[in-house]
């Protein structure tokens, strides 16, 4: 079954644009006769999709807002998705992907599908808001409250990308000052250490280290890319990458945090969808999708069928491993008071909240750890240097007496 774009003439002798599913062009001609249309042109849409880079959450945030202002203020679909496509303010690649949406919606598409032909450059979340939006009517505020959505994923993403920049540099430099004491400053103590006679084990594993530094890094740098290639592999095998995510949320308390993490991503990702109407079985297929947990997406395909077949949504969000009690007991009082709508967007504000706490407890646990463990390293250089050195002058003061 293909997919033709046409153009046909209806009773009255009016211009009419559509999409419709066929076999070919003559069962396509049958079937806009039932609805007394008259074929004149088609063309198969190609099923190969374009391919872009994701969109940021930036980015699909500004777009979101300043469709869903334009609509709001009266604009055309089409004259608005123009305006913001000659917008000379967008990167070049971005505006193309906004020309070809242009493009797809003016021959009839709806803006959904347009989207969708743009392959992974919008989040299939997005796709189905707009989607819902089409069927009910309320694209703008759709569009509103996708751009308050994206806003909030792409402050979040900041705010753990900024906090993790102080560890970062603190791990860079543990690494260079390991290197230049190893690699520089170590070998200049070669000749004194060679005038002693046995060397403390501490001190002959250091110097063994030094020596390997010093003339056989290219080994460090070839066995690290080997390794980082080797971590890539390993953890995109879906067994590991499992094990590694359902170790993750039972880790003494990073899982917990991360667990707060996991909960507000899923529960303002459920909230959005519920919001604009869609029905609550297809919330649940899409919002798993974007909790980046494979363990806790495991358990959805269990609970989904539980739901379908009558059990209430919070029981069902009850028993996933992964998720904070917090988000059960708000969906069960939703469901009792007949206010699920407005207790689920109430949990993902507060979640929201939470995350951001969660985040910083993540960031102060990591920066004193990774301290220490520039201080063990460091400690132990300094004493497997000393060591040796106080010997030799305790030595020298024992002879002389």
């Amino acid at each position: 079954m293909a997919n033709f774009r046409y153009k046909a003439q209806d009773a009255e002798g009016k211009i009419v644009t559509g999409q419709s599913n066929a076999a070919n062009e003559n069962e396509l001609h049958e079937k806009l006769k039932t609805e007394n249309l008259l074929l004149m042109e088609a063309s198969e849409i190609s099923t190969v999709k374009r391919r872009f880079k994701r969109m940021k959450y930036d980015r699909l945030s500004d777009f979101s807002r300043s469709l869903s202002k334009l609509l709001a203020a009266g604009v055309t679909l089409v004259r608005a998705l123009k305006i913001i496509s000659d917008d000379e303010s967008i990167p070049a690649k971005e505006r193309e992907i906004y020309s070809d949406v242009l493009k797809l919606v003016r021959s009839g598409m709806p803006l959904s599908e347009a989207l969708e032909e743009q392959g992974d450059t919008f989040p299939s979340l997005f796709v189905n808001m707009i989607r819902s939006a089409e069927t009910s009517g309320n694209l703008d505020a759709t569009l509103d409250n996708m751009a308050n959505y994206y806003s909030k994923e792409y402050r979040l993403n900041q705010k753990i990308s900024s906090s993790m920049t102080y560890p970062k540099i603190l791990g860079v430099l543990i690494i260079l000052v390991v290197i230049v004491i190893m690699g520089f400053v170590l070998p200049q103590f070669e000749d004194l250490f060679a005038q002693m006679g046995q060397l403390p084990l501490a001190t002959r594993i250091l110097m063994g280290i030094s020596d390997f530094v010093a003339h056989r890094w290219y080994i460090l740098i070839f066995g690290g890319i080997i390794l980082f290639m080797a971590y890539k592999v390993i953890f995109s095998i879906p067994f590991v990458k499992y094990q590694r995510d359902k170790l993750e949320v039972h880790l003494p308390k990073i899982g917990k945090l991360r667990k707060v993490i996991y909960t507000a991503r899923f529960a303002r990702t459920l909230s959005s969808l519920y919001a604009a109407g869609i029905p609550i079985i297809t919330c649940l297929q899409i919002a798993k999708t974007t909790i980046g947990n494979t363990y806790i997406e495991s358990q959805f395909d269990e609970m989904i069928a539980k739901v379908r077949a009558g059990e209430n949504l919070s029981a069902g969000i009850d028993g996933i491993d992964g998720f904070v009690k917090k988000l059960t007991s708000s969906v069960g009082v939703g469901e009792e008071t007949g206010e699920l709508d407005s207790m689920l967007v109430s949990i993902a504000d507060q979640m929201d909240y939470d995350s951001e706490i969660a985040t910083e407890k993540l960031v102060a646990m990591l920066e004193p750890s990774m301290i220490v463990v520039m201080a063990v390293i460091v400690g132990f250089i300094m004493i497997a240097i000393i060591w040796p050195i106080y010997g030799s002058y305790q030595s020298i003061a024992n002879s002389t007496m």
